[in-house]
């Protein structure tokens, strides 16, 4: 297990590119206040920047709200929800990003939880607390639903991270993680073949029922720029907020080495989970990358 901040460069292979080898002799500078990367493959940690000094996350919160819905024992990916009427509200009162669900549509938590992740829907995180916690009000569900999140905290070990929100909209501040904490729930929500599935998509195609028994097709983009920018970048989710500054979970494969890290607070994230990437999988791409775009009207977090 490494102890240290990052490992030492490995030395340069006859097959490696001079441009490789001379980056990876010298740690990468991010913009990030706060950041994080492990090895997928063991566990092992290789790189931290205030590791351990505790941040808002924003929406990057919803990597364990969809780890708290596709671990719910018995879980039917196929069950339908309704769409209510204080989804949307929620959305608008708080100016928050949206799956812009319907209301009185018929979704399933399959399709939900592809509104969570790729648009950052709020209004799918609305949703499926209500329907995944327990009580007989819209409060007391969505409530039951925070404590199971802060329940799989616990149970993770995790002693610097709490949530007061399902979405990462904190009214009073109390929804806070570490680099190290993030990353950590992050590699256990991977371990989830589904989730995998949702968030390496660039975008999706969701067929719901409507209130009067037509169809309505919704179309979202995934906010998570660094898919189809990095070569082998496979996930996970943005989050961006006021306190929380740009946010980012990561993960790809490069040379046969997958990594998953997480950037708090960085203003060049994309470049700086590349530089991170290319520097412990011996590769020099990050200052050539072009992110990919956002369609006009697509959610931006």
């Amino acid at each position: 297990m490494l102890t240290g901040t990052a490992l030492a460069a490995p030395a340069a292979t006859a097959t490696e590119s001079a441009p490789a080898a001379q980056a990876a002799a010298a740690l990468p500078t991010l913009s990030a206040k706060g950041a994080f990367l492990l090895d997928d493959t063991t566990g092992a940690k290789k790189y931290g920047k205030n590791a351990d000094i505790r941040r808002q996350m924003a929406s990057t919160t919803k990597i364990m709200t969809a780890a708290v819905v596709l671990n719910t024992k018995g879980i039917d990916l196929n069950r339908k929800v309704t769409i209510k009427q204080s989804y949307r509200d929620y959305v608008a009162r708080e100016g928050a990003s949206t799956a812009d669900l319907r209301t009185g549509d018929k979704v399933t938590i399959r399709q939900l939880l592809y509104g969570l992740m790729l648009p950052s829907g709020c209004d799918a995180a609305y949703a499926l607390a209500d329907a995944i916690g327990t009580g007989s009000t819209e409060a007391a569900r969505t409530k039951s639903f925070i404590s199971k999140m802060n329940a799989k905290a616990t149970e993770l070990g995790l002693k610097n991270t709490k949530f007061d929100s399902f979405d990462g909209i904190s009214q009073a501040g109390n929804n806070y993680t570490t680099p190290r904490d993030l990353a950590t729930i992050a590699d256990y929500a991977m371990n989830n073949s589904t989730l995998r599935t949702v968030v390496k998509a660039t975008s999706y195609k969701a067929a719901a029922t409507t209130s009067t028994g037509g169809t309505r097709t919704y179309t979202w983009y995934n906010t998570n720029q660094l898919l189809g920018s990095y070569s082998g970048a496979f996930g996970i989710k943005t989050g961006t907020g006021t306190a929380a500054g740009p946010c980012l979970i990561f993960a790809a494969t490069r040379n046969g080495k997958t990594h998953i890290g997480v950037i708090l607070n960085g203003t060049d994230r994309y470049t700086d989970a590349a530089k991170l990437l290319d520097h412990y999988s011996g590769v020099s791409t990050a200052n050539t990358m072009k992110l990919r775009q956002l369609p006009a009207g697509a959610q931006r977090d």
